[in-house]
């Protein structure tokens, strides 16, 4: 079976309400296994977090006025009511090292810090002059952030997220390290942040997870964002990787349940796309054997 043929009858299968619930099942109860294999205790981690005052943490970083856009309002990861609950805020840092445990042969729960550094490692090589600040578009509970200011730890940092839940995380873990974020809840394609204030704007897997015109819209911002000579620098899923073309139909129906955008985004010209929102051509790196780093400077 061909991966669009086989992709076309995912598809159909999922459009049936009661086998896409099956789906998001299993697909989550796959994860939470393999979090659990690798050592990574998902349920005890998750009901730690639950404990705290996470409410209170909300009330510092929630925009109450704040319009959420409607392809954000669905089912994502399993989740009935996608990014917007304590469920999926609290799991983010447990899934992330069991989804990321299968890119290299046994990697296990190093597999989530190996992709970070070799999305880093090319952004290093990729900016001649170390940026001053950094904009971080979609970064949940702010492990892709704190990352970088790992990275660039002379760097303001803001970390720009739609979900109050996942931002409450973020703050929480902020302070635990002592470190001095600014967490701003806001959809990325219309952050409110000031124009020409950054230097790099970092997008890490989170364009898998729009529709396209979302998409469009935030390269957009990113470029109103940007100073000159600035750099907007993308991590994601590669849709020419062979993990995906050669991916059985049932693992691929598991993922799918999960990622209601995934073809918009499999099929989505990245290089047009910033292009047309005033980049120069940009520079595609695969970084690992299913993603991809983009980096383009400003036009």
């Amino acid at each position: 079976m061909t991966s669009r043929l086989a992709s076309q009858v995912v598809n159909r299968i999922l459009s049936i309400k009661p086998l896409a619930n099956l789906a998001k099942s299993q697909a989550r109860k796959m994860m939470i296994e393999r979090a659990e294999r690798i050592g990574v205790h998902w349920r005890k981690e998750a009901q730690a977090l639950r404990q705290r005052d996470l409410e209170a943490e909300m009330a510092k970083v929630i925009n109450p006025q704040l319009i959420y856009p409607e392809y954000y309002v669905c089912s994502f990861h399993a989740y009935e009511t996608g990014n917007l609950n304590w469920e999926a805020a609290t799991e983010v840092e447990a899934a992330a090292h069991a989804v990321h445990a299968t890119i290299w042969p046994n990697a296990g729960a190093q597999g989530d810090a190996m992709l970070r550094k070799s999305y880093h490692d090319i952004l290093k090589a990729s900016l001649s002059v170390a940026p001053r600040d950094i904009a971080d578009l979609g970064c949940s509970v702010g492990m892709s952030t704190f990352a970088l200011q790992q990275v660039y730890p002379q760097a303001k940092l803001t970390g720009v997220d739609l979900s109050p839940y996942f931002l409450a995380i973020a703050n929480l873990r902020s302070q635990e390290r002592n470190a001095d974020i600014n967490w701003k809840h806001a959809p990325a394609e219309s952050t409110g942040l000031p124009a020409a204030s950054f230097d790099l704007v970092s997008i890490f897997l989170m364009c898998h997870e729009l529709p396209q015109v979302a998409t469009l819209k935030i390269f957009r911002e990113a470029r109103r964002l940007l100073r000159p000579n600035g750099h907007i620098a993308i991590m994601d899923m590669n849709p020419k990787s062979e993990v995906y073309a050669k991916m059985p139909p049932y693992i691929l129906t598991l993922l799918k349940s999960t990622e209601p955008y995934i073809d918009e985004y499999f099929t989505l010209d990245m290089e047009e796309a910033l292009v047309g929102a005033g980049f120069e051509k940009p520079v595609i790196t695969p970084n690992s054997p299913r993603h991809r780093t983009i980096i383009a400077k400003v036009n």
